[in-house]
């Protein structure tokens, strides 16, 4: 086998049944390898199991769909692009990955392995590309002939779902691929769970029993634990807070599930949290902590809980198994606390109220979108006026159905990790929302939905700005404006120009006609501008003042 071939049989052996990839000379030899495996089928054919292609129009695409398949299933994705200007291109999806905890598998190319190094100025060479990579990603490996590809690719897989997941990567050079050698299958070695710290289960369980109001903040890292979560929740009477990528995990139907500026108010009251797979950010830099709170940390990086502020307990490991247990030993020390159902239905509208009164106009293209997505359809947010509202205030009913993208927030990731969502979810309608900003950061990749008919909708709402960055100049830079105004193309004519189906929509009663309209018709992808002014500031609802401590 050729080094290619190796690694194109080790990802089929893995379960991978897509690449992401942009080809390029560097990797010709694996674009070949992948053409004779039939690569183009993505199917069974004659019993054998086939690896299909999906060729992007920029690097920075096909990163953004592995990523947008990977949240959108749980199960490892990979991307293929060459060296040097390649791989940068594709960073900032990459860096998003390994901030959001997603399993990314990155094949870089390399220039000729004998000048790595040297600095001789070979095509797309860039210094130290394995040290930039290695910035990005927990685990990364160059293969440097054929019989090293088996164990490699099987060790970037079981390194993606061991303690925090998240993404790896592999290099391979030039002559490498087209490398031929004796090769021998490498089973995936096993994914052992750690053992459960049942003197730590004991102690949360403790606390957790015995507190008056306690509260469960969940996180991306709780989205495999959505059962577990509600059950502890409903034996606590504990609302559940979530905000981004901890949408979900309680079904926002719950008189528990609480949005984030209820959580705040939450926060100041409860004497003992447990946070459940969260960076606990906002909580723990901005709303404050003293000694009447314990906090309880769950989560898979040994070194998250104690990062910020030690813990009262630490429990290190995977939400679902570790938050099953606790839901074992809770009975014991678990006093009967009141029914909370009135009391958060209560809070709850007083909170939709606020929102109202100040988000309306967000909130109504919001509601519209709710209407006509199905309850296990996907909705992926951007970096726009619309996106942080719905951070707030969008509905979502089961886990992995709304993806947001964590602390990096980078601008533009959204369209492109939307068609990555949909091409590997083609059973649901995925819908993104986008900026007219954040939309033309990957708006080429209209030309990859159409050559591989990815139906995903996606609404564009338009006020001709970066509009964030306009109301930050208006309000505290005494209306100084640089560099936030926009010219945009006609996007309904940019669209079809593809090919697309594309409409505008004026109002949110036409919105929900035109998502009706295009979640029916599937086949292919559709494009809905929403032209908007300047809406109003979610910011108050986000960052809030100190609660509590020092």
């Amino acid at each position: 086998m050729t080094t290619a071939e190796a690694v194109v049989a080790a990802l089929v052996a893995h379960g991978l049944d897509t690449l992401y990839a942009l080809p390029g000379v560097h990797n010709d030899a694996f674009f070949d390898a992948l053409a004779k495996a039939g690569a183009g089928a993505g199917a069974k054919t004659g019993g054998k199991k086939k690896i299909r292609t999906v060729h992007t129009r920029h690097e920075q695409g096909a990163a953004y769909m592995a990523l947008g398949a990977a949240l959108a299933t749980a199960k490892p994705q990979a991307y293929c692009v060459v060296p040097g200007p390649g791989l940068l291109n594709s960073a900032a999806a990459l860096l998003t990955a390994y901030g959001m905890n997603a399993p990314v598998l990155a094949l870089i190319g390399q220039i000729p392995q004998n000048a790595i190094g040297r600095g001789l100025g070979f095509l797309h060479e860039v210094r130290d590309q394995a040290g930039i990579i290695a910035r990005l990603v927990d685990w990364s490996a160059r293969i440097r002939e054929p019989h090293e590809a088996p164990r490699l690719v099987a060790e970037a897989m079981r390194a993606m779902r061991i303690r925090r997941p998240g993404p790896a990567a592999l290099e391979c050079a030039i002559d490498v691929w087209g490398r031929a050698g004796p090769v021998k299958p490498h089973a995936p070695p096993p994914v052992l769970e750690p053992p459960v710290d049942d003197d730590a289960i004991a102690a949360a369980a403790k606390r957790l029993g015995a507190a008056r109001r306690p509260l469960i903040v969940a996180g991306g890292g709780a989205q495999d634990a959505s059962a577990e979560v509600t059950a502890l929740a409903h034996a606590l009477q504990a609302p559940v807070v979530s905000y981004r990528r901890g949408r979900g995990v309680l079904d926002d139907r719950d008189p528990l599930s609480v949005n984030l500026p209820l959580g705040h108010e939450l926060w100041a009251e409860a004497d003992a949290v447990l946070a459940v797979g969260t960076h606990l950010h906002y909580p723990l830099q901005q709303w404050g902590i003293d000694r009447e709170l314990a906090v309880i940390r769950v989560d898979a990086d040994a070194e998250e809980p104690a990062r910020f502020a030690k813990p009262a307990v630490a429990l290190v490991g995977l939400a679902k198994p570790i938050v099953r247990r606790l839901l074992d030993v809770l009975p014991a020390h678990n006093f009967k606390r009141a029914p909370r159902r009135a009391e958060m239905q209560e809070r709850q509208a007083r909170m939709r109220k606020r929102l109202e009164q100040k988000l309306a106009p967000q909130l109504a293209y919001l509601a519209a979108i709710r209407a006509e997505l199905p309850e296990d359809g996907i909705f992926v947010d951007e970096v726009t006026q619309v996106g942080f509202a719905s951070r707030l205030a969008f509905p979502v009913y089961r886990p992995r159905t709304y993806i947001s993208p964590g602390y990096q927030d980078n601008l533009g990731y959204g369209f492109a990790t939307a068609l990555g969502a949909q091409d590997a979810r083609r059973d649901v309608p995925v819908v993104s929302i986008s900026g007219d900003g954040g939309f033309l950061f990957t708006a080429n990749e209209l030309a990859t939905a159409m050559v591989h008919r990815i139906p995903l909708t996606t609404i564009v709402f338009n006020d001709g700005a970066f509009g964030n960055v306009r109301r930050t100049q208006e309000e505290r830079y005494g209306n100084r404006l640089i560099a936030c105004d926009l010219t945009n193309p006609d996007f309904v004519a940019f669209g079809k120009s593809f090919g697309a189906e594309a409409v505008r929509a004026r109002t949110p009663g036409e919105l929900r006609a035109a998502l009706r309209r295009a979640l029916a018709r599937g086949g292919g992808p559709t494009v809905v501008e929403v032209p908007v002014g300047a809406l109003p500031s979610p910011w108050e609802f986000i960052h809030m003042k100190r609660g509590r401590g020092q």
